[in-house]
């Protein structure tokens, strides 16, 4: 697809809200949100939807005749200022992605805030007036199974620990979808804003109506840095502190949750090494305090010695041990055969990059994707890493914990 030429304005302002996504409006925004800073979009000024094997490559591709084209005026000069684009990707090749451009982004970073405005080669967009909107509240939410009941999804656990010992691979991560209906059609907004306040240390992201708060970083890249965050290995929050502390210290201590963990750091660190001339891995994780959960978290860093842009360093990483397994086509394979569903893009990328390629891109966790087809439901989505040692009454207790951020952030 051959990519447009686009106009391209970033300019100061003051009058920007507290919370940036307070600024969007009620369809098709789009959301890269963490303690405060980062943008909200709306409009589309040039869009791809790809899938298939080769999906990352013709993003890419698409991304740098856009950027080549482009006219960029950037009185701001910050990654994310300037040409920039949203982007989510399925977890498998079958499944659906997309980058969009918005037509005008209001960002923030480190107390600097700007308006980029982007429009077609033949007209020049004005900065528009900055206006506040207020989402309407989610009342009255039930939930149902989706593909599977959590009885039906312990039987398929319990079926993977049996291969697992067997010899055929070595972790597997199996996902889980649960149905969200409404009594009238469902804000974006709503779930977003509530998600962005209670989980300030994740990525709040929507992108096409997949909405979520994602713990888990996949790879930044900014000014030749690499850095990724690997998760795997958790526990359920009592909201007892001391009590806490006492799991955070089993969680550390778990053989079952320590082996999960290497695989994923592992799975990381040999993804990224090709792309490093120099890497920092540490031998062991630590214990990450979310208000629900705690995860076992090691922070990879690299320093880049090509120029692999960020969604680029993203294709090489995806899947990763932390959302399908190891070996990855052996865990690939066996989640074709038994998880049951399409994951659609849960557990793919998603995030953004700007013109030089720098940008984060996350995993799709603790999220939901709008039904198309009935603006009242959602799908929302958990998975939990399938080892030798796995329980499948605790790993059903660990999708439940991931599943509480978007059950709350739907509720009043």
């Amino acid at each position: 697809m051959t990519a447009p030429q686009l106009v391209v304005r970033s300019v100061a302002v003051d009058g920007v809200a507290e919370r940036l996504i307070d600024h969007l409006p009620a369809e098709g925004g789009l959301s890269w949100v963490r303690r405060g800073d980062g943008h909200v979009g709306w409009g589309v000024a040039a869009r791809l939807d790809v899938a298939g094997g080769n999906r990352f490559q013709e993003a890419v591709r698409w991304w740098q005749q856009l950027v080549g084209a482009a006219v960029v005026r950037d009185e701001i000069g910050v990654p994310g200022s300037g040409l920039v684009c949203f982007g989510s990707f399925g977890f498998t090749d079958s499944d659906p992605g997309e980058l969009v451009v918005p037509e005008v982004i209001v960002g923030r970073r480190g107390g600097t805030t700007w308006v980029t405005t982007v429009s077609p080669a033949s007209s020049l967009a004005a900065p528009p007036e900055l206006v506040t909107h207020e989402p309407s509240p989610v009342h009255e939410v039930t939930f149902a199974d989706g593909a599977r009941s959590g009885a039906d999804w312990s039987g398929i656990v319990a079926d993977a620990v049996r291969r697992i010992t067997a010899g055929t691979l070595d972790k597997v991560v199996l996902a889980r979808d649960l149905i969200a209906i409404a009594d009238q059609p469902i804000d974006l907004r709503w779930p977003l804003r509530r998600l962005a306040a209670a989980y300030p240390n994740c990525w709040t992201f929507s992108v096409d109506g997949l909405i979520g708060a994602t713990p888990e970083l996949l790879v930044r890249r900014e000014k030749g840095l690499i850095t990724s965050r690997v998760l795997a290995g958790t526990i359920r929050r009592t909201g007892d502190d001391a009590h806490d502390l006492a799991l955070a210290a089993s969680l550390a201590r778990s053989s079952k949750d320590l082996e999960e963990h290497e695989f994923a750091v592992r799975s990381v660190a040999d993804a990224l090494k090709p792309h490093c001339k120099s890497m920092n891995v540490p031998e062991t994780p630590f214990v990450l305090h979310l208000p629900n959960v705690m995860h076992l978290a090691t922070d990879v860093a690299g320093v880049a010695n090509n120029g692999a842009s960020a969604l680029g360093l993203a294709a090489s990483l995806h899947p990763s041990a932390a959302v399908c397994g190891t070996p990855t086509p052996v865990a690939r394979d066996l989640i074709g055969e038994i998880e049951g569903m399409s994951r659609g893009r849960f557990s793919g990328p998603v995030g953004w990059m700007d013109a030089a390629g720098d940008g984060e891109w996350c995993i799709a966790l603790r999220c939901g994707q709008a039904d198309p087809d009935d603006a009242r439901k959602m799908r929302l989505f958990a998975g939990a890493g399938i080892v030798a040692g796995s329980d499948p009454d605790a790993e059903l207790a660990e999708t439940n914990a991931k599943l509480v951020p978007m059950r709350d952030a739907l509720g009043e």
